[in-house]
């Protein structure tokens, strides 16, 4: 039986609004998209949904409490919470330099956590 839902496309800007009508996870149809990545955002998004994720981790002997660190490519999106699970136990020591990788391959897909800033150490 078709479903007709409304989808936010979240691939460029302008976040154009989708009318998508599809059976399970094959499209039928797809309205509002000024270009053909909203198609395509559509397809991936009812087949296998990925976000990139960018959380903090903290930081001892550091000019600041948290270091701002991101995936490196999208997560499957039910695996968010577990993803953060584990980050949320990292503890790291300063100095740490921005692209350094914090937490290799955590969920055992192949994407690493990285630092988005550089933390150096506390002065006294």
């Amino acid at each position: 039986m078709p479903v007709t839902e409304k989808m936010i496309c979240i691939t460029c800007p302008m976040g154009c609004t989708l009318q998508v009508t599809h059976e399970g996870e094959t499209v039928l149809n797809v309205e509002g998209n000024a270009c053909k990545r909203g198609e395509e955002y559509v397809k991936r998004e009812l087949t296998d949904p990925r976000r990139m994720v960018a959380t903090t981790v903290k930081v001892k002997g550091g000019t600041h409490p948290l270091l701002p660190v991101y995936t490196e490519s999208a997560v499957s999106k039910p695996r968010i919470f577990e993803l953060l699970q584990k980050v949320r136990e990292v503890e790291l020591q300063a100095p740490v330099t921005m692209g350094d990788v914090i937490l290799e391959d955590p969920l055992g897909d192949g994407i690493n956590i990285v630092a988005s800033r550089s933390m150096p150490a506390q002065t006294k």
